[in-house]
């Protein structure tokens, strides 16, 4: 069993920031830290004391947290950046709003160096108990990723052990973060044992000044039971430091966070749950509920999460497209021309995350050199001659007439569109055979349901309205949501997108909307020839046979009995590409500059390659199944920043290091946590790694002097950023459907079973003797008749018994949870208390 938890963070904007800069002003950008390592930074906004960022991430790490802290920083281009200040949440704060979570202006504070604590200690404690009087024992053995309290990157630590005015003290181990003790302490305990506290502080020795405060643990003698030994990892804790409520007032900031975490059982336990799913879409019937329906009606998640985490169920049973069938044919019945998909309901929210679960290589692919001409290009563009004012006062443009600014603005706008349009008319072979399979049975079943000539528009604007309204369009508007991009666009590149997405979204309704915006005008030509183009494209599109897609079905569906995580994408495509610095671990004595090569990376679900260029097609090559941990390095290890490693076995099974430089944090997590989702299904992954490397015959960081000594920090190997790659995971996507119905069951109780009662009463009624004729038939009470009074029992019955088959699951998975829970407090209870 194990716990998976999530953390959905939008980082939207500051306010009344304090200025840094001579010119009055600030540079401000933002680092996202759990438990004081840094997983991400935002884009820096220049110039300004009220940024907008309007930056998402999620965060999965099943090993938990314990502190989410933001800071905002003034970037200097010839110095050191300036710290402006921090926010900083607990877990504890977070687990008090489970379902929305917390969205608000966040105070900025003061940051206090006694505050910024990381870590953990291991110490053996032994309550020494001879004639009623007490010695507490406690050996400190080691401690791991510490806090780098030096401009070095490393630290000096020693630890001090403190009991009723006795201090004793380690020795201090010079420049590492994961010090070697291995002392011992006694202190007899004088007084009530239940009134005894030993203080535990991790300091960090400076020569000049006042020592680092690195964190504390607070011991209580009376939680040991006595003469037994206790070997425990505890981690280190910042002091209480009240907030100065008198000082600067430094700004704010406005987030938006949720937290969940979730227990994850067994696989077994969830498979009743995947079958009555998959009975709703393989049994599914015109009329009465199912467990899709019932869910729909109960959810408190946003359905957009609910659709990503059901498509990922029927992807793992290779049941997708009858998946979105069923919700499509729900969704033709009870809609007109004018509504049809038009809302957000679960079947347009499924099918737009099967579009971003599937296709995105193929988005990427189809819309990434446009994006990136965009980008490089950064032409001031505009068509609305009310913003023309605004935009003359660039030096660029500065000498055009209005005329002249919408000449070169509509000729180069219609040069970007015809780009996008071509390269979307040439895609059709590498769109998705399971996405085309997808877009053909959605439109015969809008077929079927307006077969008139005078529908016959309808039958595209079915497929362009997701593909292009809520595919294309969207991506185009914001390249950095789709990963297209890794910063956001300024406001000309921006403007220029949105202009585009605007047209594009005019092609995908057929030109059919024209006129909204006058401005727009000088597009029309290209806008309407491209709508007469792509319905030949969409027709294309759709000509596929099943066979071609059941490959892919194929690839995704989970063997029985092997319910595991694994990629959604075919174990050759690119994945992951780019520009990194590398150096192979086997010879790293000296460091030069010229040590680190550049090279280009791919990274697919098969391998992690690279070679000079990316026209060269003899690359090196390691496999992903022969990776074990895949982690980052400490800067200290070759004065390098953003500096990660891949651990692998090579042919005769022993473990090499590959060491790569990213171009930054964000790179540098990104390209982790894409190579850590092609392993999720690896056997052989490590516990433990080095975070430095082996130079000067001993580990730069634990100081170890044998090569083959064991890590001292644990791996991260399930720690990701969730985007496009996340793999399937069948165990923690039921978990998450299971929550949803748990949360709704009393009002499916209500609704289901209590109501159906009802019917049961008319039922019986009915069939009373004195309501009986001669004949046995029941009177005519201008009502029903017999027929419609058997249907009418007949569907109660059905909704009773689907509705009743599925309370029990949710009860049978509560138990189970509930065991669980009770024997991890069980094996709490046997070891020492954190406190």
């Amino acid at each position: 069993m194990a716990k998976n938890t999530s953390i959905y963070l939008r980082v939207g904007e500051g306010k009344d920031l304090p200025a840094k800069d001579i010119t009055g002003s600030s540079d401000p950008y933002c680092l996202v830290k759990i438990d004081n390592e840094v997983v991400a930074r935002t884009a820096t906004v220049w110039k300004t004391l009220d940024p907008f960022w309007g930056e998402e991430y999620t965060l999965h790490l099943p090993s938990g947290f314990h502190n989410l802290s933001l800071y905002v920083y003034d970037e200097d281009t010839l110095s050191v950046d300036d710290i402006i200040g921090k926010v900083s949440l607990d877990k504890e704060l977070l687990d008090n709003n489970p379902r929305a979570g917390i969205e608000k202006w966040f105070k900025l504070h003061k940051v206090n160096r006694d505050s910024e604590v990381q870590g953990e200690v291991h110490i053996n404690l032994t309550l020494v108990e001879e004639n009623k009087h007490y010695t507490f024992r406690c050996q400190v053995i080691e401690a791991r990723d510490l806090a780098a309290k030096d401009k070095t990157g490393t630290s000096d630590p020693f630890a001090k052990v403190t009991y009723n005015g006795t201090n004793k003290s380690t020795q201090t181990i010079r420049r590492t973060r994961f010090p070697r003790w291995y002392e011992t302490f006694d202190f007899e305990i004088m007084g009530p044992l239940k009134d005894a506290v030993i203080h535990l502080t991790v300091w960090d020795w400076d020569r000049l000044g006042n020592n680092d405060y690195m964190g504390r643990i607070e011991l209580h003698p009376a939680d040991l039971v006595p003469n037994r030994t206790y070997d425990e990892w505890l981690r280190l804790k910042p002091r209480q430091i009240e907030e100065d409520s008198d000082g600067p007032d430094l700004g704010s900031l406005r987030l938006k966070v949720r937290c969940s975490e979730e227990r994850i059982l067994p696989s077994q336990y969830y498979q009743p749950l995947i079958d009555l799913l998959v009975e709703s879409v393989s049994q599914a019937q015109p009329e009465g509920p199912t467990p899709l329906n019932m869910l729909e009606e109960v959810m408190t998640l946003d359905k957009m999460e609910v659709a990503t985490t059901l498509v990922k169920i029927f992807l793992g049973q290779g049941m997708v497209l009858p998946f979105l069938d069923v919700l499509i044919t729900q969704e033709v019945k009870r809609a007109n021309t004018n509504t049809l998909f038009r809302g957000n309901t679960l079947a347009t929210k499924s099918v737009d995350q099967f579009m971003k679960v599937i296709g995105m290589p193929y988005l990427h692919e189809t819309l990434g050199p446009v994006i990136d001409k965009i980008f490089n290009e950064r032409k001031l563009l505009e068509l609305d001659p009310d913003k023309f004012d605004h935009l003359r006062r660039r030096l660029s443009v500065k000498a055009l007439s209005p005329n002249q600014m919408l000449e070169q603005s509509t000729a180069t706008l219609t040069a970007y569109l015809v780009s996008i349009i071509n390269c979307i008319l040439m895609s059709v072979d590498r769109c998705p055979p399971i996405m085309r399979l997808a877009f053909k049975q959605l439109r015969k079943r809008v077929e079927d349901r307006f077969p008139d000539s005078e529908h016959e528009d309808i039958k595209y604007l079915c497929i362009s309205g997701f593909l292009f309204l809520r595919f294309f369009a969207p991506a185009i508007l914001s390249p950095k949501l789709f990963s297209l991009r890794e910063q956001h666009a300024d406001k000309y590149v921006s403007r220029t997108l949105t202009l585009l997405a605007k047209a594009i979204q005019s092609i995908g309704n057929l030109g059919a909307q024209l006129g909204k915006e006058q401005y727009m005008q000088p597009l029309y030509p290209v806008i309407m020839d491209s709508a007469i183009r792509i319905r030949d494209f969409l027709d294309r599109l759709i000509d596929i046979d099943e066979e071609e897609a059941q490959h892919d079905l194929d690839y995704l569906k989970v063997p029985p009995g092997e319910v595991q995580q694994r990629s959604v994408f075919h174990h050759t495509m690119t994945i992951k590409e780019g520009y990194l610095r590398k150096r192979r671990g086997e010879d790293i004595a000296v460091i030069t500059p010229f040590t680190f090569k550049k090279r280009y990376f791919w990274l697919s679900n098969e391998t992690l390659s690279y070679a000079k260029e990316p026209e060269i097609e003899v690359r090196s090559t390691i496999q992903i199944p022969r990776v074990c941990a895949v982690e980052t390095v400490d800067c200290n290890a070759f004065q390098r920043p953003y500096m990660m490693q891949v651990i692998y076995k090579d042919s005769e099974g022993n473990h090499k290091t590959l060491y790569m430089q990213a171009k930054d944090v964000n790179d540098m997590h990104q390209w982790l946590s894409a190579i850590r989702k092609t392993c999720v299904s690896n056997t052989h992954m490590l516990d433990t790694f080095h975070p430095g490397a082996y130079r000067g015959s001993r580990w730069t960081c634990c100081l170890q002097t044998a090569k083959s000594a064991r890590g001292c920090s644990k791996t991260h190997s399930a720690c990701t950023l969730g985007d496009w790659r996340d793999p399937l995971d069948p165990d923690a996507e039921t978990q998450t459907i299971y929550s949803q119905l748990l949360l709704g069951r009393d009002v499916l109780r209500s609704k289901y079973l209590e109501s159906s009662d009802l019917g049961n009463a008319a039922a019986d009624a009915m069939n009373k003797p004195g309501n009986r004729t001669v004949n046995g038939d029941a009177k005519d009470f201008n009502t029903v008749d017999q027929s419609g009074l058997k249907k009418s029992q007949s569907f109660h019955d059905s909704r009773m018994a689907a509705a009743a088959t599925l309370l029990d699951v949710i009860g049978d998975l509560e138990r189970a949870h509930q065991a669980f829970e009770r024997r991890e407090k069980e094996r709490q209870r046997e070891s020492f208390p954190d406190s």
